[in-house]
Parts: C-alpha cells; structure tokens; sequence
C-alpha cells in the first residue's frame, strides 16, 4: 500500500514521507518541494508501488503485525436483546432486552473475531446507483464451521442490513437433507456498533465440519470520503462526471459488505456489479459474463472467482474511464484506465510500459509467476493512500500515475523508462539510504516510537500500526539481514517462505525459520529469529561509538565498541536502556587507502575487538555502506581524521559512506551527542564532492537546520555558509537547457548528474543565490510575455516558486490561472504548490479559505496546501491558525484515514520551534487531540525537541559559524 506523509521529520527540499519515494522536501519560499523530475519520480514511486504487491505484503505485513489464530474467543456475561435489525454504523445502537443463559456467551464484545466460522467462499452482487450515490447489494458467504457455537458474527459497518437466511449444507458443503438440515431459524439479529460488527443469533447450533451458508441484504451510501466504497469526481468537456472505488485496506471493506474483515479469514470471492450501461465496471480478476438488461437496459458484469485472499484485496470500481493496454512476455494483460482526456493525451503509457518491465523483473528475481490472468491499473483524482496494490486492480492517484506528454516528449519518456527501469537495481540501493532508511531513523529515533511487531486487537489500532517505521523500517531490516546472510542466500530463502505460504497466512517467525534454513544449508550456525525479535520487537535503534583503545602503546591492534539506544531527547536517554545484537563493519584507512573491512558482532553493551594494526594516522569507519539500521559515532580525533579525509580524498570513502557520515554526523549533534561543528565542518567538503546522494544528504540535514533558524537574527550566518559549500558546483553544473536540438543531450546526461544539478539549483535558489533568482525570474518573464513555457520540467517547480517569492502579485494570478487551465496532473500539482510559496500573507490567507471552503482546489490537495504555506516562513503562523480553526473540518473528513491525518498534523506542527508555539500545541492537544492518533504526542515530542536544541544548543552553533576553525 503506497503511503502518504506521516512522517514529522519532512524537511526542505530533502525527501519526506508524504508520497512513496517522493516529494516531501521542504523549502523555504524560494523554491518548492518536488525534489526529482516527474518522469523520473514516476519511475521510483510507481515502480516501488509494484514493488510493494511482491514484498511488502510478504515481508513487512509480517514483520509489522502479528493475528493471533483466532479461537473461540468467548466474553464476559452481558445483555441479550429481542430479535431486530439495524443499520450497524450505531444509529440505532445496541439492541438489549432480557438475560438469558443461552446468551450468557457475547462473542460480539470481544473486539476480534470469535474463530468459531471460517469464510470459504463469498458469491457478492452489488446494484451500483450513481445517481444518487447508493448501492444494493446481496452475499451469500459459504462458512465452515470449526467449533460449535449458535453465534454468526462478522464484521458490518454503516450498512443497512435487510434480509438475512442461514441453511446447513451437511459437510464438505453438500446439500442437508436430513433431520437438523436445511434452514436454520434465527432467534435474534442486531448491530454491535462498539466492535464494527453484526450478530446473528440462531436457536441451535451449528456443529464442527458442516458447511453453512449465510444470506444477506444489504444497503448503503457511495460515501463521499476516501475508504470503503467511495465516490470521486471529475471535469471532462466542461461536465463534472462521478466514479465509484473501493479503499478496503486495511478493515474497511465492512463499509461495502458484510465479511470476516481479519487477514485471517482467507476466502474466495465472486463478484457481480449492475450498473447504468454508460459507466464500466472493474474488479480484481476478468469479466466472465456480460448482459443487458431488456427491463432497464443496465449492465451486469459477473467477473471470475478470485484465488484465496484476504477481504482487504477486494476491489471494484464503476467509472465511465477508457484505458491503453499492453501485455507481457509471459501473457498477463495490462490495462491503465483513466479520464478520457488523460488516456487520448498519452498521460498513461509512461507507466503502462514501466509496469510491463518491472512485472517481468520481479517475476524473474523473485522465480513467482504472476498468477492472475490481468493487472489493471486505475488513476483515480483522489485516494487516500498514494496507491493500493489490490491485486489484479492496483489503484493509484493520478499524480502517481499520469504523466502529460506537454511535460516531456515522448521519445525522451519511452527512452528514459528503458535506461531506468534497466537500471533500477543498482540506482534504487543508493536512493535507499535517503529515501528510506534515513527517512525513518528520523521518526525512529523518537521516544514515541514503537516497535514494528505489534500484538492488535482492536481494529481502531490497526490504522495506526501501519505507518512508516513498519513499513521503511521493515524494508531497512531486510536489507540489513541479506547483507549478513549475502544476497544469494538471502533470495534462496526469501523464496522459499513466499512458495510455501503463498495464499496462506504468515508470521515473522516463519521468514526466520525458512531464513535461517538457508544458513544451515551452508553450514552457517546463525539463529535469525534471535537476532531479529530484538530488532522488530524493540523500538527504535542504537547509536554504535568506536573509538581505538586509548590504553594501549601505538600502534594498537584493538578497538572499544558501545551501543546505547539513540534518542533526540535527552531526558528520554535516561529512563530506556535497550541492546541488540548488531552485525557491525568496520575498515581501517589512511590519506591513500582502505584495508578490507571486518564484521564484528556486537551483543553487550562495551566490547573490545582486535582487527589490525593502527597508528595516529589510521580512521576507523564503521557500519560500510550503511548496510545496518544504526548511526555510528567516533570519537572526536577520529571524527577529525575523517574530515581530513573528506577535504583531502573524499573518493576514498565509499558515495554511500560520505552520505552516511553527513547524515549521521548532524543527527547525532541534534541529539547532542557530538559538538555542532563537527558536520558543519565536515561538509566542507562538498564543493569537491561529484555525487549526487551526498549532496542530497546534506541538503535534508541542511533543510531541517534550516527550518529551525529561518526566524533567528543571526540567520545570514547560515545561509551565507551553505552558499558557500554550493556556489562553485552550482556554477559549474548549470542550467538545465531546454531549446531546438537539446534532447539529445538531455538523454546523454545521466540520471545522477540530472539529480545533482537539479539539487544544486534548489539549494542556490533556497538559500538566496542572486544569479539563481535572476534565472528564475528571467523563465518566469519569458513566460508570461510569450505564453509559451520553456521552463525546462525538471525544474519547474523550483522555478514557479522563486518566481511567485520574488515577484509582484500579478504573477501570482498568472500562476492560478494556468492551475485552473491545464489539464496535466502533475504539472497542476507544482502549480499549486507554487501558490504556497508567495511573501504575500493575504494571498496565502486566500489560498488557506479557497481550499477548504470552494471547488478551486481538488479535495486531495487541501492538505498540501496548508502544510506547503505553513512550510513557508511567512505563511507558518497563518497555516498554524488556520489549522486549529478548522480542525473539526478537517478531522471530520480526513480523521477516518489516518495517514491522511497524520500527515496533516505533522505537516502543520514540524516547523514550530518557540515556547509560545509550544505552548499552543500543547493547548490544542489538550482540547481537541481525541481520534488523531499517535500524530499528535510524536508532533508535541518534535516541537519539544525543536525548542530544546534553540536552548541548549542554538549559541554554540552561531560561535561556530561566526569563526570556523582551520582543519590542522
């Protein structure tokens, strides 16, 4: 499932958390937070999205939430009531009447399914209304029943249940037709609202290995929210046209049928969708059969019986979309549905030919053939994930999905999907360090954290298990764990667990097991499951110091190692004492090389090891490529011996490394383990540094400080200090060009080279470059007197927003003209975000109550408006405002979908950094923090956090920059 951005820790310009690998970089007003060219944003977040069909439902599912098989979970004595019916979202409440011993027994207040019925099969037909936004529906659910009981519960809720029958089909489903078959007569039917469920009370019981089937009518509303069965809209030629979706993950497919809505409950599904002929219907396998209707002339669609699967990866759709298609090597057809407007224009087949690349690499790195027949591919205007990987229809929001041809031609799409998906592999495991794993260390390190293995009970908890750190944090481990056990190894017996629970249901123990099987087969004594339990059943992460043993004469052969739980709160450090049995590197080097490196584990607390000789020259190095989910510290003669390194030979450390060592060396002076010096003088460095992904580590680091200081007096102090680290690379690099006879050399620049000079002119333009904003504003004339952009895509957004910063307000009309009149998802989005960045409060004013209060700005982008204006300097204490004023507006329509919320909260509330701030927040959390989840104390911890490094370390920070020492 593709996420949006819970993440408190997004910072400018860096990547955040609020799309899948993508933007969430936060700028200050000169420049936006797109972070890499859309056509290539395309690839790393739609190919991540396929990625996520294959692993994360394999692997981080199982990792991070643990169903206990249910049993016949049995409750305390309670009410009973007479027979009734009623809508199971609450509005006729809980039906109770006299006690009774039969109903002594109330499985319904257990908030987990009792474990006593198991779905077989569900035959669903659905009556789809979208005249009225309605729909009818009946399921018969074939049941198997495993202990005796005279209770049918199961999950429904907000849907008005009409008729329900129960008959007794003998065992292995074959029809009763003895004495005690057939129906079975009710004695009582009512909601359960508190537990989301829906009881039916039978005067006998059904008996262990018969088969039941229950019968249900039932009706609802298409609601206008974002899980469920919901409606969206669309304009086309002038006219708003409506589709109908499904967002059942992950406990919400309820809201559209009645079911045993728990990963457990494994079942086959058929389904018939009727609908008025001029919309189309979708779902997660083909049409079987199609007719019309000589009555009414409407459509019915029965698509085939699906595999065994959760109720969670059901999916329809009704819409009146078309759609490209293409097929892979292997047969599987791929369709890509989406407005007319955007399939005619081409906006899909960027994507539609990416899916059919990576379908056919996935299928050959995993040796798991996709086994369904089709793989659709929706574009939906609003969603609340970025997509849902339901298989066989994977949903996506159209910003994740559609590129307009206008943005980039053709032939350089078509051009750049062979090169990148070609090599995805080797670019992705660096943008892993960034985008994932220092992406998470962030909310990680946070005393609110949590372990990513968590016992649920309660389906209200389940939303909230399901954030970043159990889905990065997952992937971070697993990529730990193939580089102890090498990835020859590591594929054999990740391959061997997907096999052998393939349309079954998982827990972590059994990826340890069949891992460590893989390590037996080699003679490799190593327990998988023991290292692992205290790296998933423990939050957070630890902070390794090397430091070579000071007790010894030089040369010395032995190094001191330390692990302690890393925290951003000092007070926090005292009251956790956490250990982990770490698979730690470590090289040794000089000014000319690096000896081979050394694994180490550590399991205690304070270790000694020998690995080689070593003199007063020689640098230790650990954790080599960051392969492990921990930061490493040094002490400081070593810290010094490696800043030397960097400003001598900087090629000598890996890129992963000197990316490693920016990240963690400002981390670990936030936290205040090391003296803020020590990596603003360590990215010294960077004019000599040719890579990408150090300086695209160093621009999050810098952002995030930046988000601190923007408001300080001494500021000037900063920026003229990261202007210097970027002026002689920015100047080299230059502009991108964007003229007659340019494309050629545009597809001979590489996707790395693209991504640093793209970096270095936001950093420029951020940060105040002037020969940066004469470029900006120069595009931005050009524009507006020619009417024609020749603003190079790559870099739109970053012009868009310097121009709107710099210039008049007129410009800032022309910006909102040209969002309401392009047709192009993504260049729509950067628009908008361009609004975000004016010094204009009153136009950032208008733009807060246009988002929420009329149809200008699409629902989907309500949230990114207020976050990008609070992102904004000028705008920070406008959208914190706003966002207390309207907060029962905005929990009453985001609050259900809590990464939406989340993403909210933390947007609104990371740049926050003074008393009087926190004192508001923590007033805000007092009077309204009810429903928001975990968002709200991770968002107080940051703001805390904020205030803290200004009082404890603000000073000494400035006394540095005022008067950097030479590096001797």
């Amino acid at each position: 499932m593709g996420l949006n951005d819970s993440s408190p820790g997004a910072m400018r310009n860096g990547r955040g958390l609020s799309d899948q690998w993508a933007d969430s970089v936060v700028v200050r007003p000169r420049t936006t937070e797109r972070h890499i060219t859309v056509h290539k944003r395309l690839v790393l977040g739609f190919a991540l999205s396929i990625v996520t069909l294959i692993i994360v439902t394999a692997v981080a599912v199982v990792l991070s939430i643990r169903f206990e098989d249910c049993g016949d979970r049995r409750g305390a004595p309670g009410e009973a009531g007479p027979r009734g019916s009623g809508r199971s979202n609450g509005s006729r409440g809980d039906r109770t009447g006299d006690r009774g011993d039969e109903e002594s027994v109330q499985p319904w207040r257990n908030p987990r399914l009792p474990g006593s019925l198991r779905p077989r099969h569900y035959d669903l037909r659905i009556s789809v209304y979208m005249d009225n936004f309605t729909f009818s529906g009946e399921v018969s659910v074939e049941l198997e029943c495993l202990n005796a009981t005279r209770f049918i519960v199961l999950h429904a809720d907000r849907l008005e249940v009409d008729r329900v029958s129960v008959t007794a089909e003998g065992a292995g489903g074959r029809p009763a037709n003895r004495p005690g078959g057939g129906v079975m007569r009710i004695h009582r039917l009512f909601p359960f609202p508190a537990n989301q469920m829906y009881v039916v009370a039978l005067h006998r019981e059904m008996k262990p290995m018969r088969v039941y089937r229950l019968n249900m009518s039932f009706d609802a509303a298409i609601e206008d929210e974002l899980l469920g069965f919901f409606r969206s809209a669309y304009s086309l030629h002038r006219e708003r046209r409506f589709l109908a979706v499904t967002q059942f993950s992950p406990i919400h497919a309820r809201k559209a049928f009645p079911c045993f809505d728990e990963p457990i409950y494994k079942a086959t599904f058929s389904l018939t969708l009727r609908h008025d002929p001029q919309y189309i219907s979708l779902s997660n396998m083909p049409v079987e059969a199609s007719s019309l209707s000589d009555e009414d002339g409407w459509v019915t669609n029965r698509f085939a019986r699906t595999p065994r699967m959760s109720t969670y990866y059901l999916a329809w759709a009704v819409c009146n979309f078309t759609y490209r298609e293409t097929q892979t090597d292997s047969g599987v057809t791929i369709r890509l549905y989406a407005r007319p407007d955007a399939i005619s224009s081409g906006a899909g087949d960027y994507a539609l030919h990416i899916t059919k690349r990576l379908l056919g690499f996935y299928e050959d790195y995993f040796k798991v053939q996709y086994s369904l027949p089709k793989l659709d591919l929706l574009a939906v205007p609003k969603h609340p994930y970025a997509a849902m990987e339901n298989w066989g229809l994977s949903v996506f929001v159209e910003q994740k999905i559609l590129l307009d041809a206008e943005v980039s031609s053709s032939s350089y799409q078509m051009e750049l999907t062979m090169v990148v998906v070609h090599e995805i592999c080797h670019q992705e495991k660096q943008r892993f360090l960034t985008d994932v794993l220092h992406e998470v260390m962030l909310l990680d390190g946070l005393s609110s954290s949590h372990p990513i293995s968590q016992e649920v009970e309660r389906a209200t908890d389940i939303d909230r298990v399901f954030d970043w750190i159990a889905y990065k944090k997952g992937a971070a481990l697993i990529r730990m764990l193939a580089n102890v056990m090498g990835q020859p190894l590591f594929q054999k017996g990740l391959n061997d667990y997907l096999l052998s629970h393939m349309y079954s249901n998982a827990a972590r123990d059994d990826l340890w097991s069949k891992l460590s099987q893989a390590m037996h087969s080699e003679g490799r004594d190593i327990n998988i499951g023991e290292m692992m339990d205290r790296w998933t059943l423990q939050m957070g992460y630890p902070v390794v110091t090397i430091s070579k043993n000071q007790s010894e004469q030089r040369p010395t052969h032995y190094i001191t190692i330390n692990q302690k739980h890393f925290l951003y709160g000092e007070e926090a450090r005292k009251n956790l004492s956490l250990q982990w049995q770490i698979p730690l590197t470590v090289a040794v080097g000089n000014q000319s090389s690096v000896c081979v490196e050394h694994l180490i584990w550590i399991n205690n607390r304070t270790e000694t090891h020998r690995i080689g000789q070593m003199d007063d020259d020689t640098w230790l190095l650990g954790n080599i490529n960051q392969t492990g989910y921990f930061r490493v510290n040094y002490d400081l003669q070593n810290w010094k011996l490696l800043i030397q390194q960097l400003h001598s030979n900087p090629q000598i450390i890996s890129v992963g490394n000197r990316a490693g060592l920016i990240d963690d060396s400002f981390n670990l002076a936030r936290a205040g383990y090391l003296p803020q010096g020590v990596p603003l003088q360590l990215i010294g460095y960077l004019p000599e540094e040719t890579s990408f992904l150090p300086w695209h580590s160093a621009s999050r680091a810098l952002y995030q400080l930046d988000k601190l200081l923007d408001r300080t007096d001494e500021y000037r102090l900063f920026s003229d200090y990261v202007l210097k680290q970027v002026a002689s690379r920015y100047h080299q690099m230059g502009w991108p060009s964007n003229g007659p006879g340019t494309e050629g050399n545009i597809l001979q620049a590489s996707y790395q080279t693209e991504e640093l000079q793209r970096e270095l002119i936001m950093l420029a333009c951020s940060f105040g470059n002037k020969q940066c904003h004469r470029q900006a504003v120069a595009y931005i004339s050009d524009w507006i007197s020619s009417n024609k952009n020749r603003i190079p895509p790559n870099i739109r957004d970053i012009v868009y927003c310097t121009g709107v910063s710099l210039m008049d307000e007129d410009v800032w009309e022309f910006i909102w003209m040209k969002f309401h009149s392009t047709n192009a998802v993504s260049e729509k989005k950067i628009l908008l975000e361009a609004l975000t960045c004016s010094d204009n409060t009153f136009l950032l004013n208008r733009l807060l109550n246009l988002s929420l209060s009329s149809d200008l700005v699409p629902e989907q982008d309500v949230i990114d408006v207020i976050i990008h204006v609070g992102r904004n300097p000028q705008g920070r204490n406008l959208a914190w405002k706003y966002f207390r004023e309207k907060w029962d507006i905005l929990n009453a329509r985001y609050g259900e979908a809590l990464f939406m919320n989340s993403k909210l909260i933390s947007g609104v509330t990371e740049f926050l950094n003074t008393e009087k701030e926190l004192y508001e927040l923590k007033e805000f959390i007092q009077s309204s923090g009810v429903g928001a989840g975990p968002a709200l104390p991770r968002a107080l911890e940051i703001v805390e956090g904020n205030v803290r490094w200004h009082r404890l370390h603000r000073r000494q920070f400035y006394q540095w920059l005022r008067k950097p020492p030479s590096l001797g």
